[in-house]
């Protein structure tokens, strides 16, 4: 569930809390860091305004929105990056004992700001911005087809979660990764500016910028990924097996040592949860007769029942939250997307709602970031300071309500499943396993490693599908249907390596952060069971959530993490939520070959 990259600028890892008290400053300084938010503000809202119509109204052949995109990212970079500016904010930090704590850390992220568009790299920025809005229409106008008609990804995904044909399965899998080649130019192009740019202030390459985001150097947050895919590794090599057998037997087909791609139902094999049906909480069953405006609203109502405010009325004019009509005159993107335009009041989702369980998760999943940008939007957070407390820290509050939305006790109380329903809770794990444990290798592992290639390394064009399916095997024992050769280009079918480039272990670490966050709401505050919860109407789980997202960028989350959990990031409360599913699943694979690689 994609953040878009406005909503996810740099979280320097230095400072205090907005509400700390201010000891008297420079009336210079101040008024410097007043002037630049209100016209940071003023550039990124028309920027992400323009982004907004890019992603919602694609029309082939109409270049008006990419022109209107490209302009106003050039204006927002030539702030932001100015001569000016730069040697202004490092005159600042030079002198960092007149600087409040508060001070430093807007400026250290304004800094940061600046290196992925100076002004001294003015021609590459404009370039790298171009090329980005082009890669953007490529990837999301492109026209999806099977068997010679259209498909739309919503098609695609349906079939891969509910197909039992093999050869049906393969088509639609090929299908998917037929935009891969188109991109694959584009991406070339941008790997090299993207570098260029972040050159200019110092860093390597564009993977270790977007890592120092949290504070870290590249080599740490191998190591940190590395170690959570290690953490998981014995549950996930069980789950590996059991997958193994269990898709052979409903497929009609002989054990795979590794899993082929088009078994799984994802296009990236990334979430395998459409695997198991719980029995008891046949959601899309009880969905079916409610409408997609109901879905939404009553992800409203459950944020509303922990004391939050109700959404703006502006969220329901200005978002794009259900499919376009067939005969649409424009497509639009169809990933799942919230959205913080003015880093103020006017909060969106892009969306495309349908009555089923996936949507059902996703709508609280995007409104936990809807209501995360309201929480810090606030007068004692400055501009530059509202963002999450690191990029993990959105996905790791959203996944979380998620995760807790698809709880028996929950949507009992919410009246989608009997309150006497008798669930499988060995189901019901696995299936849970299946999303959040399965993301990790791809997380963690593939995706990171193949973008650390990608820009660190230099991987070279010619070796971009041998690389993707070499750490694909390596980390989640994942192989192609077929030969797979550089004539395709697999990795780039994955929207973000194209347009959220080199940050998707964000995704990896809020998982592990939602299990340690869920664990204290669920024995602290609900003193529940982690495994059977419900937050509705609880309001001093909302008034954690609220300490917890109220101070934005402005604390480091190092220490909003110690302060909640009472322990540095990890996997072992993912790995003690998943416990009984692990010791049942050694049981169930007694006798059955494991094969996942060794790292």
């Amino acid at each position: 569930m994609l953040l878009p990259r406005l909503a996810l600028m740099a979280l320097i890892l230095l400072g205090c809390g907005a509400d700390a008290e201010q000891v008297p400053g420079d009336p210079e300084l101040e008024n410097y860091l007043a002037s630049y938010a209100k016209e940071y503000q003023r550039l990124s809202y028309a920027s992400a305004l323009a982004e907004w119509q890019a992603n919602t109204r694609i029309v082939d052949g109409d270049t008006t929105n990419a022109l209107r995109t490209q302009q106003a990212n050039e204006a927002l970079a030539r702030f932001v990056g100015s001569t000016e500016n730069i040697n202004r904010i490092k005159g600042y930090l030079n002198d960092r004992e007149r600087l409040t704590p508060l001070q430093a850390r807007e400026l250290e992220v304004m800094l940061y700001l600046a290196a992925e568009k100076p002004q001294s790299a003015g021609d590459i920025v404009a370039q790298r911005i171009a090329a980005e809005v082009a890669q953007t229409e490529k990837l999301y106008g492109f026209q999806f087809k099977l068997h010679g008609r259209p498909v739309t990804p919503n098609d695609i995904d349906d079939s891969l979660r509910t197909s039992t044909r093999l050869p049906d399965r393969l088509a639609v899998w090929e299908a998917s990764k037929e935009v891969g080649p188109t991109l694959k130019p584009g991406i070339l192009k941008l790997r090299d500016l993207r570098n260029r740019v972040v050159r200019s202030l110092g860093y390597s390459d564009y993977f270790s910028y977007q890592v120092s985001d949290y504070g870290m150097k590249t080599e740490e947050m191998l190591r940190l990924t590395d170690q959570l895919v290690r953490e998981l590794r014995p549950l996930y090599r069980e789950l590996h097996t059991w997958a193994r057998y269990e898709l052979a037997k409903r497929y009609r087909a002989p054990v795979p040592d590794q899993l082929p791609a088009h078994w799984l139902p994802n296009r990236w094999a990334q979430d395998w949860s459409a695997i198991v049906e719980v029995q008891g909480l046949n959601l899309d069953a009880a969905l079916a007769r409610r409408s997609p405006e109901w879905m939404i609203r009553q992800g409203e109502v459950f944020y509303r029942s922990l004391g939050f405010e109700p959404l703006p009325a502006t969220f329901w004019s200005r978002s794009s939250l259900y499919p376009l009509p067939a005969d649409a005159p424009y497509k639009k993107n169809t990933h799942a997307s919230a959205w913080h335009l003015d880093l103020d009041r006017d909060v969106r989702s892009l969306m495309s709602v349908e009555p089923n369980r996936d949507w059902y998760e996703t709508v609280h999943h995007e409104l936990g970031h809807v209501y995360y940008y309201m929480s810090y939007s606030r007068p004692e957070v400055p501009i530059v300071l509202r963002q999450g407390a690191n990029r993990a820290y959105h996905e790791g509050i959203g996944s979380m309500i998620g995760l807790a939305s698809m709880q028996r006790r929950f949507l009992a109380g919410r009246g989608l499943v009997s309150p006497t329903a008798q669930v499988d809770s060995t189901a019901r794990l696995l299936q849970e396993a299946l999303s959040f444990v399965v993301l990790i290798p791809f997380g963690a592992g593939t995706m990171t490693r193949f973008e650390h290639a990608l820009y660190a390394e230099g991987l070279p064009g010619d070796r971009f599908n041998a690389k993707w399916w070499e750490v694909a095997r390596k980390y989640q024992g994942i192989v192609p249907p077929g030969p797979r050769d550089e004539r395709w280009a697999d990795a780039l079918t994955k929207t973000h390596i194209n347009d959220d480039p080199a940050q998707y272990y964000d995704y990896a670490l809020s998982f592990a952060l939602l299990f340690q966050l869920h664990d204290h709401i669920a024995r602290q505050i609900l003193q529940q069971d982690p495994h059977d919860t419900d937050y509705f109407g609880n309001r001093r789980a909302g008034e954690f959530l609220r300490r917890l997202m109220a101070p934005g960028a402005s604390r480091p989350w190092r220490d909003i993490l110690r302060e909640t959990t009472g322990r540095e990031l990890d996997g072992r409360a993912m790995m003690e939520y998943f416990a009984p599913l692990y010791q049942w699943l050694q049981q169930e694979n007694r006798g059955r070959r494991a094969t996942l690689p060794e790292l």
